[in-house]
């Protein structure tokens, strides 16, 4: 998909300087979105309501509800993909939004360009793709886990683990070649689409694998699943026989 050719998603920017939006919002809807703008907490999860966008770029140092409180909020009702804006210098403060919910954060002051690239990979990565290495039924069984890569969804028995796009993907790459370990780079430039620049970068990947341990492990402190190479990054147990039945 081209920059020009955006299938026009909607795309919530908050944020309570009013030149960053409307940056943004030329910027992105010269591209081929639907902007939808707030420039507070309490306005961005009533914009929220109405628009149901597609994924919501949002600042963290906001009046009335600040960008963590917002992504907690939607984290109680919505999977909608989360870029978050971020002036903060701690590392700390950066991981937090990831922490909570977030598909990847931008510190300001930032190229329009990156944030436009990573909005673009973020939209990529939760359409249905098939990864190299899935069974062409699409599901697979581990335990007692039911991974299903057409629908994206994931359960344990009946019951759905509700991820978000990132955190599939994320599973997704891991399982589809299963018992092979990844680097935290391989991984940030296979499901984020970039490389790591600095070495906080793959905070990211290691925030969303701990995320992912704490929804699909029995003991998240003592996975079975998701691995840890040592000395390499992370990979998922080695599948046998994995393929559930038609229908199943």
């Amino acid at each position: 998909m081209t920059a020009t050719a955006a299938s026009k998603e909607t795309i919530l920017v908050v944020d309570d300087e009013a030149s960053i939006r409307r940056i943004l919002e030329t910027r992105l809807s010269m591209i081929g979105y639907n902007v939808v703008t707030a420039c507070d907490g309490t306005e961005a999860l009533e914009s929220f309501e109405k628009c149901n966008p597609d994924l919501v770029v949002l600042d963290v140092m906001m009046p009335k509800l600040d960008g963590y409180g917002v992504c907690q909020e939607l984290r109680k009702e919505s999977d909608v993909p989360i870029v978050m804006l971020t002036a903060l210098g701690d590392v700390a403060d950066r991981i937090t939004g990831l922490e909570l919910g977030a598909d990847d954060y931008v510190v300001k002051p930032f190229s329009p360009k990156e944030l436009e690239a990573r909005i673009r990979c973020v939209l990529r990565r939760i359409e249905k793709e098939q990864v190299a290495g899935i069974p062409n039924s699409g599901v697979i069984q581990v335990a007692d886990l039911r991974i299903d890569t057409n629908k994206r969804q994931v359960f344990r028995a009946d019951e759905r683990i509700r991820l978000t796009g990132m955190e599939f993907s994320l599973l997704e790459l891991l399982v589809g070649r299963s018992g092979e370990p990844f680097s935290r780079g391989e991984i940030l430039k296979d499901v984020w689409g970039y490389t790591p620049e600095r070495h906080v970068d793959t905070r990211v990947v290691d925030v969303h694998i701990s995320r992912l341990r704490s929804k699909l492990e029995d003991d998240p402190a003592n996975p079975e699943l998701i691995l840890t190479a040592r000395g390499t990054g992370y990979l998922f147990q080695r599948i046998i026989d994995s393929v559930a039945p038609e229908g199943s």
